[in-house]
């Protein structure tokens, strides 16, 4: 299931977003403020930003400028009332990869998340792992023979990562990302573990350790 991380504060309107994207299988987290934000955003790792710019304290444009100071690289979409081509130009300069202006058509907006998610190469259909193991992206859930295994939660997000970087380098720093939030302490020992863990699922020889650099898997 993708966390997507809602700034709005239009209560009547946030509500509406809440339930149309629960109800599209997405997790949502609702803030009514730019501090409130980032607040849920040093607590939980999110998939999708979706920020209005005129909200209190700080506004969306800031918001994501900050984030994207941080190195946080999470797609972003702004829903604005704004029509001035000034505005909408400072959004993509500090960083927005879409924008819906309101009112807001539901159809078009998820239509867009799952667009700017696919190109984020996160992952909608089943993946097969093997000739038994298959991964639902939705659920986060991994199954054999159709049997779900209840995986911890970050061996999950660990695979999803590889998944998504099939064939890739998946660094050190990218796996801390994922896997812990800023205020979680972690050690070179904790990914190993994980590590081993997905070595057991997928077979030793799917996944290759990059000396110094992070790991490649291939399957």
């Amino acid at each position: 299931m993708f966390n997507i991380l809602v700034l709005e504060d239009d209560e009547l309107f946030a509500s509406t977003l809440e339930d149309f994207l629960e109800d599209e299988g997405f997790e949502v987290d609702i803030a009514s403020d730019g501090e409130e934000c980032l607040d849920l955003n040093y607590e939980k790792n999110y998939d999708l930003y979706i920020f209005d710019i005129n909200v209190p304290k700080i506004n969306g444009l800031d918001l994501l400028k900050q984030l994207r100071n941080s190195g946080d690289q999470t797609p972003s979409i702004f829903l604005t009332s704004y029509k001035d081509k000034d505005t909408l130009k400072e959004g993509f300069i500090n960083g927005c990869d879409d924008y819906i202006r309101k009112p807001v058509d539901l159809d078009e907006l998820i239509l867009r998340i799952k667009a700017l998610l696919k190109r984020n190469k996160k992952q909608f259909d089943i993946v097969e792992l093997n000739s038994t193991l298959t991964f639902n992206p939705d659920t986060k859930r991994v199954f054999e023979n159709n049997c779900d295994l209840n995986l911890p939660v970050k061996l999950t997000e660990l695979l999803e990562l590889f998944i998504e970087n099939r064939g890739s380098i998946v660094t050190k720093e990218m796996i801390i990302s994922k896997l812990w939030n800023v205020d979680e302490d972690y050690s070179e020992g904790s990914i190993r573990v994980y590590i081993n863990q997905v070595k057991k699922l997928l077979g030793k020889e799917s996944v290759l350790n990059i000396k110094g650099i992070g790991y490649k898997v291939e399957f």
